[in-house]
């Protein structure tokens, strides 16, 4: 199977499609598809990449991803809790083209409002998260009136914009096996010495060539996508109870100098490692 694009493997003659993923992992491969998806993490924790958008992810974390927007979620290898996620698909045209243009609907287009760049929603979140866990358990008739109650807190709740990519595009089969490649190959040896060489190697192109190519697909460089990846990681570690000091949570995140480490963090974050520690 091809990495990009993917596939929802649905039935036919099915408008809303429901994925429980539960065990050690999610699909852990860049992908993207044609279905807007809507998903709730119920347990286990780790890092996505949404777009041009690295970030870290938990327990009650509700995601709107949009039509096409390259994304992967990485369990963290290190939490102790199984991995689970409720995701709902549903393309916007599958219930008529005009559907959502109803003057009933007029305050889903909050929803449907900046998902092209995906957005994590802040509120209503409980009761969200129990409406995606038991929207399966129902009739298709009440699924369906599960989604539009779904699609309407949504609409009305606090978000988060995830991507700032502008021109978001299709990726063809090999280009997007590349591109998850690269991907993968980051999120699983950011905590060693990675040098552009490497991941030249693995696109398969001269460091110079490498450096043009990801620039031009991801809207940054790739040393500022490692370092989006290191800082997410220092993140989840600064905000769990540990005995870990900023300098080791520094070097397990990547950093071989703890002033450096300082420098990137608070440039990113707004505030130091110790203030995002006490803040959380």
């Amino acid at each position: 199977m091809k990495v990009l694009p993917f596939k929802i493997p649905k039935p036919e003659n099915v408008t809303l499609y429901l994925q429980h993923y539960k065990g050690e992992s999610f699909y852990e491969k860049l992908h993207q598809h044609k279905e807007i998806q809507i998903s709730v993490v119920l347990k286990g924790e780790g890092t996505f990449i949404i777009g041009d958008c690295v970030g870290t992810f938990k327990e009650q974390d509700i995601f709107v991803l949009g039509e096409n927007l390259p994304h992967v979620f990485k369990r963290d290898a290190s939490c102790v809790k199984e991995t689970e996620m409720v995701t709902l698909f549903f393309a916007k045209n599958a219930f008529g083209e005009l559907f959502f243009s109803l003057p009933e609907f007029e305050n889903f287009k909050k929803f449907f409002e900046k998902s092209d760049l995906g957005y994590k929603v802040l509120s209503n979140k409980t009761e969200l998260s129990n409406l995606m866990s038991g929207i399966g358990l129902l009739p298709k008739y009440n699924q369906f009136i599960s989604f539009l109650e779904i699609l309407r807190l949504i609409s009305e709740s606090e978000k988060q914009k995830l991507s700032s990519l502008i021109n978001l595009k299709k990726y063809a089969g090999d280009e997007g096996k590349r591109m998850s490649d690269i991907f993968q190959y980051t999120m699983n040896n950011f905590q060693k010495e990675v040098s552009l060489q490497d991941v030249a190697d693995i696109a398969n192109m001269t460091p110079n060539a490498f450096c043009r190519y990801f620039k031009q697909r991801t809207n940054k460089t790739f040393v500022n996508f490692l370092i989006d990846i290191r800082i997410g990681n220092a993140c989840k570690l600064l905000a769990k109870k540990n005995d870990l000091s900023i300098t080791e949570i520094s070097y397990k995140s990547g950093f071989n100098n703890l002033a450096n480490f300082n420098r990137k963090f608070k440039a990113i974050k707004g505030i130091t490692p110790s203030d995002y520690r006490k803040k959380h």
